[in-house]
């Protein structure tokens, strides 16, 4: 680890003394750089914008433009780029906007700081982690009721979008910046999609998905 550079990340959240905490707790940290800070939305695009930070931390209910809004906006812009949604609400609406919105990870802010370095550590390298703080976006979508008319492999509606860009043939990073995900979690629908309708390739799903009348 003392070989690799800081993991850089920026801070937005409307709270100055949440702000000065992590700053201070990150300080300690040899992993960990904050390149910059924010209290609302729209500063926080310009900044990172500018910073192009390894991560952003943004807390989800912030004044002027939201942190959800935030991450819309970013995600567009950087779709490659670790966004992380930091909040006091374990909410599944709130969860679902941020997920929709393109966020990474849904932190709460009842973590620890040994735990939120690992998290966006983590997060940074593209690895797998559970943490009591992290809501696995991922999973939230799978939580939604399948449609009940026809033969629909138990598919969500993110996964049949993301069926529908394959059969416009966009590519994972077409995807991502078309639907507002990450590449990473792409590739985790991707993964899902050829589970539950045991394709072994893109045009098998394809197929099998306007056989079923999934997609246009």
């Amino acid at each position: 680890m003392s070989n690799q550079r800081p993991v850089t990340i920026f801070l937005a959240d409307d709270h100055p003394l949440l702000r000065m905490g992590l700053s201070l707790a990150f300080q300690a940290k040899d992993n960990i750089t904050v390149v910059g800070e924010a209290d609302n939305g729209f500063d926080a695009i310009e900044k990172i914008k500018t910073l192009t930070p390894d991560v952003a931390l943004l807390d989800i209910d912030m004044p002027g433009l939201s942190g959800t809004a935030a991450i819309r906006v970013l995600r567009k812009i950087f779709p490659d780029m670790k966004i992380l949604a930091l909040s006091t609400y374990n909410d599944e609406n709130y969860i679902r906007e941020a997920m929709n919105a393109g966020a990474n990870g849904y932190i709460m802010k009842t973590v620890d700081i040994d735990n939120l370095v690992e998290i966006i550590t983590s997060f940074n390298e593209g690895k797998e982690i559970v943490s009591p703080y992290l809501l696995n976006l991922g999973i939230s979508p799978q939580q939604a009721a399948p449609d009940i008319n026809g033969p629909d492999f138990c598919l969500t509606k993110r996964e049949k979008q993301i069926l529908q860009c394959l059969a416009e043939g966009k590519d994972n990073k077409q995807i991502s910046t078309c639907l507002y995900l990450s590449v990473e979690t792409v590739k985790t629908h991707m993964k899902s999609i050829f589970r539950k309708m045991d394709a072994k390739s893109r045009l098998e799903a394809v197929m099998k998905a306007k056989h079923n009348k999934l997609i246009e």
